[in-house]
């Protein structure tokens, strides 16, 4: 049997204004040639698959014409959506009747049933081409502080803490699943952070059932032979392999620009599970202009002179610019904007960078009573501190215009 394991699409992504569906089209048909070229048998997304909890028409339509596609591809497919922090956990089960009928489960909060964790909602099993179960997914979405028991933030002695009460609640649905799975491969997904993960700068919340934490990777009962993890945007293994994050779709912000997208494929052989990360190409570039340090305006628009044209506004490289403060910021920051919206990107952010002083070793100005400076001379001390230059003859001459207005 193989599986597919991916997470953290995000659907419905803007960045900086700019919609991500085109390029959301691309990298899920690009899944589902995956899902047809490496003869996958079971499709794992571990969380996160909407950006928002309130996800448009339009994204909520992306994800089912992806779904239809993917059947398409391999009738027999079974597919398996755990809820993240980003999703509409009750909206993604909605469909729940209709798509168990087309082998697709959806799992967006964690159920119970007279006090413990309702498995019938939960541990998924996995049916080969003769109708013999070759594996069972645990499906465990994001969980809550509520979802926990005897959680407590406190530090009071009749509580436990966040990584306590999560390893319990992985123990428990674990001894509860074994008693079912027998000898069976057993597969778990998760939506949390876990010690030892590289998160994404501007990307990722800093989550875990609801508070600040980061939970270790043996919280996974070693009876789990794999467990398929979101949240974490960059590729990357945990317990030598056995705990893994296959990482986001494309870059979501500039951090992510490092990472190698793409997806995880699975072979399972009994209970031997190996994992191989597969490339995905991203639907558009993501640049920073230059790609270390910083540049100028002639700088930049030498780089966006390069930059082909793409037809399809939603394809254009994604970039970040980094410039050095040549100019006033918000002189360089108009020209910037100027430059790039001639040109056939689309922006993703611009910084203007200050030249680095000697605050701690630069002595304090010395103090002058206002009746000996100027209007003028106190407007040329604060632009030199504000912009790291002094001003130059037309910055004076627009301060003197001001001036004599008042």
């Amino acid at each position: 049997m193989r599986a597919l394991h991916t997470a953290d699409w995000h659907i419905g992504q803007t960045l900086n204004g700019w919609s991500r569906e085109a390029e959301h089209e691309v990298f899920l048909a690009a899944i589902g040639e995956v899902l047809e070229r490496e003869k996958i048998d079971l499709l794992l997304v571990a969380g996160d698959i909407f950006d928002n909890t309130n996800p448009s028409g339009e994204s909520q339509r992306l994800l089912y014409r992806a779904l239809a596609d993917f059947k398409r591809r391999r009738p027999a497919l079974s597919v398996v959506i755990s809820g993240g922090n980003h999703d509409p956990a009750l909206r993604l089960e909605a469909p729940n009747d209709l798509l168990e009928g087309f082998d697709i489960h959806t799992v967006g909060t964690l159920r119970r049933r007279d006090g413990k964790v309702d498995l019938d909602a939960h541990l998924i099993p996995v049916k080969d081409q003769g109708g013999a179960v070759a594996a069972y997914v645990l499906a465990i979405p994001f969980l809550r502080a509520a979802d926990l028991t005897g959680i407590s933030f406190s530090q009071g002695p009749q509580g436990v803490s966040v990584i306590e009460a999560a390893r319990r609640f992985h123990q428990e649905i674990t001894d509860a699943a074994t008693q079912i799975v027998g000898d069976v491969p057993l597969i778990a997904t998760g939506h949390l952070h876990c010690t030892g993960g590289l998160e994404s700068e501007g990307a990722e919340r800093r989550i875990l059932m609801g508070g600040a934490h980061a939970v270790p990777p043996d919280i996974f009962p070693e009876r789990i032979d794999y467990v398929a993890l979101g949240h974490l945007h960059g590729p990357q293994n945990l317990d030598g392999g056995r705990v893994r994050y296959a990482g986001s779709c494309f870059p979501l912000s500039a951090s992510e620009i490092r990472y190698s997208h793409g997806v995880t494929v699975l072979d399972i052989d009994g209970r031997d599970i190996t994992a191989t990360h597969v490339d995905i190409a991203w639907p558009a570039p993501v640049l920073r202009l230059p790609e270390s340090g910083l540049t100028t305006l002639a700088g930049l628009a030498a780089a966006l002179a390069e930059i082909e044209e793409v037809e399809t506004i939603g394809l254009r490289p994604l970039v970040y610019v980094e410039l050095e403060a040549e100019d006033a910021p918000a002189v360089v920051m108009g020209k910037a904007e100027a430059l790039l919206q001639d040109a056939p990107v689309r922006p993703a952010g611009v910084r203007i960078h200050r030249p680095a002083r000697d605050t701690e070793n630069r002595p304090a100005p010395p103090v002058v009573p206002l009746s000996e400076t100027t209007p003028e001379a106190l407007f040329i001390q604060a632009f030199e501190a504000a912009n790291g230059f002094m001003p130059e003859e037309r910055h004076l001459a627009a301060f003197r215009d001001v001036a004599g207005g008042v």
